[in-house]
């Protein structure tokens, strides 16, 4: 059951365009866990992007807009010939991460980096290991963890 404080979270989507087959399946995941939970999210909070790399900023600005408690990231790059797959990765977390720490808002790194096709399919199936469900798990907890520590003073 979900405690009143978690109902009262206002949070939002990002989800990249790309790879959409695999990025749906993540935000089934997490709009699941987050129902699970007392959480709804209107179509009017799940946001776009065009891909990983674009994420950061949008959630950043959702962010900032001070409606959003906490926002859920999902993407999807899959290893190919190049390093392309290395730098938008990596810049894609590290944005992620300088964002959260800037608007002191939890942002989730949902954001698959796989090797193959595959491994991006099974992890956003619509089962207790979608990595969307983690994602979504980790803002909560994330908020429910700022809350105890500013309820201590």
């Amino acid at each position: 059951m979900a405690n009143t404080q978690t109902s009262k979270w206002r949070i939002a989507l990002v989800v990249s365009r790309f790879n959409a087959e695999v990025t749906e399946g993540l935000k089934r995941g997490a709009l699941a866990y987050l129902k699970e939970q007392g959480i709804a999210v209107p179509d009017a909070h799940i946001y776009p992007a065009p891909g990983a790399f674009e994420i950061p900023l949008i959630a950043k600005t959702l962010a900032e807009t001070g409606r959003f408690d906490g926002v859920v990231c999902l993407g999807c790059v899959t290893k190919g010939d190049t390093a392309h797959f290395e730098y938008i990765s990596e810049n894609a977390g590290a944005g992620l991460m300088r964002a959260t720490l800037a608007t002191k808002v939890p942002l989730a790194f949902g954001v698959l980096t796989t090797y193959t096709e595959q491994q991006a399919t099974v992890r956003s199936l619509d089962d207790k290991h979608n990595k969307g469900r983690e994602a979504a798990a980790a803002v909560v907890d994330s908020l429910n963890t700022i809350a105890a520590i500013k309820a201590q003073g």
